[in-house]
């Protein structure tokens, strides 16, 4: 067991009061900065966070976290006695007072700078040389987590771009060995169906129309691993089914099982012909995020998007998960005073908390004050911030590639080689955070948490990974006053800060882009 004293950004649940991170996730709960924090770590998980004085006093007199009754810091050995759920899902299940969580706070290291939670990125395509959609080994792809995961990024989402099905679905595999070793939270197809009109950084040539047939095996070759998917809801099939074949209805009618009862191994046996099915209802069926981009719908099929997507998580069991928008602003429509676009109902639907929007806010794909703005319309909780990097990250500038695609980088700006669309970021999800507070002056609070407890949440995993509360994953940055990462903690693991002395840890991240 060992500690960390300092000022430290917690999950404080404001209903509640006091500066005691909660071990529960809820809209109440919000990051606060508490000036003398001690966050307590016993094996992968965090056992105690919280005022440092307060979590002395409470473990001498043998109280839990809530100040309630005696209660031991439970760990992932100890789910069992809660019926699997942990200290992460309230259990209440009494014990000795875990007395080692007061010595250990009493005498916790010291840190000057910030303790914040590790990052979360749920749209990355690379880095340190390395790119998701073009690695040929799990070594190669495991360089671009390990780059982002030393500079803070904890948890992430390998991103793939447009291209063959056969491509996808190797790709695909190939990332499920690094989500089977807990190298990644999941993977996401940024393609294929999306609007050639805005393509972007995506080859129009192999972009393809919504086929729900498409998300299952891929679901199929990931191994259960992808998490989410852009499409343009506005291309047929993606958020409404086509029409059925009369010929092929009385075949189907069979098939036609309630969606409820639908398990994975039918899923993935391709037993399900999703004949009468959207793509947007494929992925709620198999829990992955619907997200909404490289799009020229308008303002109205957005809307419809949203609105099919809440259905379909309510009709598979999900309510209350929320679709995202593909890094708003870019890959889109743009606003006009007589054509607002989907850019401006996405910020509606996420200011109303029934969607989350990326923000590349890198200073390149998004002018700071727009960036400033939009934090000002939504608030944190409808906002993710996304690093869409690519494999120049962490690099020098020079020649890429980006799938299909090949990127020229310079000035640290990726653009494609023979166009002048940006071909995807070349920042680190803490560059992102340190631009979004001191160029576009947000509050460090809101910044860090868009960056780890929204995506976090857009996950499905903010029981576990996004905040320094008790039962999560043990992930920690000690940062400096510049918001540079000193000391990198996964799973409790100090992340060796070079390469060359990288020995990684089975537990986290990646990143990349294309828009």
């Amino acid at each position: 067991m060992w500690a960390i004293r300092g000022a430290a950004l917690l999950p404080v649940d404001l209903g509640r009061g006091g500066l005691v991170a909660s071990a529960h996730d809820s809209v109440d709960v919000a990051l606060v900065l508490a000036p003398d924090a001690v966050v307590v770590v016993r094996g992968d998980r965090i056992v105690e966070a919280g005022d440092h004085a307060e979590v002395v006093r409470r473990h001498s007199a043998g109280h839990d976290s809530a100040g309630r009754r005696p209660i031991r810091a439970m760990v992932a050995d100890d789910a069992d006695a809660c019926g699997g759920a942990g200290v992460a899902q309230g259990c209440g299940a009494t014990a000795a007072p875990d007395r080692a969580v007061a010595v250990a706070a009493a005498t916790a290291r010291r840190w000057d700078g910030l303790i914040l939670p590790g990052l979360v990125d749920i749209h990355c395509h690379g880095g340190g040389g390395q790119s998701f959609p073009d690695a040929t080994t799990e070594a190669a792809a495991e360089a671009a987590v390990f780059e982002h995961r030393r500079h803070g990024t904890t948890s992430l989402v390998a991103s793939l771009v447009t291209d063959t099905t056969e491509r996808l679905m190797s790709q695909s595999q190939l990332l499920a060995g690094l989500g089977q070793r807990s190298l990644l939270e999941g993977i996401h197809f940024e393609g294929p169906f999306l609007s050639a009109r805005r393509a972007g950084a995506q080859d129009p040539g192999k972009m393809a129309l919504p086929d729900p047939a498409l998300v299952l095996a891929a679901r199929r070759h990931s191994q259960g691993w992808l998490a989410t998917m852009t499409l343009a809801p506005e291309l047929p099939n993606a958020i409404m089914p086509a029409a059925p074949d009369a010929s092929a209805e009385q075949q189907d009618r069979a098939e036609d099982a309630a969606p409820a009862q639908l398990d994975a191994p039918a899923v993935d046996s391709m037993a399900v012909r999703p004949r009468h099915m959207s793509v947007v209802d494929a992925l709620a069926m198999i829990g992955a995020v619907p997200s909404f981009g490289h799009t020229d719908c308008s303002a109205e099929q957005m809307a419809a998007a949203v609105d099919q997507a809440h259905a379909a998580f309510a009709r598979y069991g999900a309510p209350g998960r929320r679709p995202t928008a593909t890094h708003l602003f870019n890959g889109m429509r743009p606003i006009h005073h007589r054509d607002p676009g989907p850019a401006m109902e996405a910020l509606a639907q996420a200011a109303a908390g029934r969607m989350v929007v990326e923000l590349v806010a890198d200073g390149v794909h998004l002018a700071p004050q727009l960036v400033k703005e939009v934090f000002e319309l939504v608030g944190w909780p409808g906002i993710a911030l996304v690093t869409d990097a690519m494999a120049a990250a962490g690099m020098p500038d020079g020649e890429y590639q980006l799938g299909p695609a090949a990127v020229r980088v310079s000035g640290g700006v990726a653009r494609l080689a023979d166009a002048d669309s940006i071909a995807g970021g070349t920042a680190h999800l803490i560059d992102v955070v340190r631009c979004v507070t001191r160029a576009s002056g947000v509050a460090l609070e809101a910044a860090v948490a868009a960056a780890s407890l929204t995506p976090a949440r857009v996950l499905g995993r903010s029981d576990r990974i996004g905040s320094l509360a008790p039962g999560r994953r043990a992930d920690l940055i000690l940062a400096d006053a510049d918001l540079s990462p000193v000391e990198v903690y996964a799973a409790g693991a100090r992340v060796p800060a070079s390469a060359a002395a990288s020995d990684p840890d089975p537990d986290h991240g990646a990143r990349s882009a294309a828009d």
